[in-house]
């Protein structure tokens, strides 16, 4: 199967080695990934903060880039959900408002086709087990987008109580938010503030080592409030996770001492990066 890797505008800039897992972890599974280089925002954050048309030509580039995939993965269940939830809902706006059907018709292709990455390990390729080791206490904080959303449900459980080596710890109020909801932790930071600290708290409670979700913009809030509470847990992707494998396997990337630095640097050089889509 060959799919194309939509890594969104805070991992591309702020967490490489989550991408650079996901790469690693699809290839291990025998998937052909690419990394298209057209690829840009989503258009989440500009619709989010109430500028729907300017979010538009972001969508058209987002479905011209991945239109030809067989199956567009992210490592985030709030782009996921943009594409899945959104994109229909900006080509019913632009037809209600009388500027036709064109919008929608562009969108279509792709919504269907986008899958947050646990999403499309447990639906699409049919497996719980990835082959991964990972040898620590671990806590999971379902994301807003990804729970609400995308109804992920307990597919990421399933496949973290899956690996070598983790014991997974229930976190007290999960489906609670953590706070961060993009520009809502600017525009109510304080508030923003206080739902952060309860639930840095709660996983605080299950003495575990490692929060693990998997959106790494709600990571950066909650890591961010762990190290003002100095808390010594780290946040994960659940990326970097599943992509983990015994020393000495050969499979893929080792589980390092290091909690959220077991991404491997080969795994850029397994994705295919091209210019443009191909079928």
């Amino acid at each position: 199967m060959r799919v194309a890797l939509f890594l969104t505008c805070v991992n591309d800039t702020l967490y490489p080695d989550t991408g650079r897992a996901v790469v690693d972890l699809l290839t291990r599974l025998g998937v052909d990934v690419d990394f298209p280089m057209g690829q840009t925002c989503c258009g989440q954050a500009h619709y989010n903060t109430g500028y729907r048309h300017e979010a538009e030509p972001l969508a058209r580039r987002f479905a011209e880039v991945f239109g030809e995939y067989e199956a567009i993965v992210t490592p985030s269940g709030s782009c996921g959900a943009m594409v899945r939830e959104l994109y229909p809902r900006m080509g019913e706006r632009a037809r209600a408002e009388g500027r036709g059907d064109t919008l929608a018709r562009t969108l279509a292709p792709v919504v269907p086709r986008t899958y947050e990455l646990t999403e499309f390990l447990v639906d699409v390729l049919g497996v719980t087990d990835v082959g991964a080791y990972y040898p620590h206490t671990v806590t999971y904080h379902p994301t807003c987008h990804g729970l609400r959303g995308l109804g992920l449900g307990d597919r990421p459980l399933r496949l973290l109580r899956a690996v070598r080596g983790l014991e997974l710890r229930e976190l007290p109020g999960a489906e609670e938010c953590c706070g961060f909801g993009g520009t809502f932790a600017l525009k109510n930071s304080d508030v923003s503030a206080a739902m952060g600290a309860d639930k840095v708290r709660n996983a605080e409670s299950t003495g575990a080592e490692v929060l693990c979700a998997a959106d790494n913009s709600c990571l950066m809030h909650i890591g961010g409030t762990m190290g003002r509470l100095r808390t010594g847990m780290r946040p994960v992707h659940i990326a970097e996770i599943l992509a983990s494998t015994e020393p000495g396997t050969g499979t893929g990337t080792e589980a390092g001492t290091e909690a959220g630095k077991d991404a491997g640097p080969e795994a850029r050089e397994n994705a295919r990066t091209t210019e443009e889509p191909s079928a």
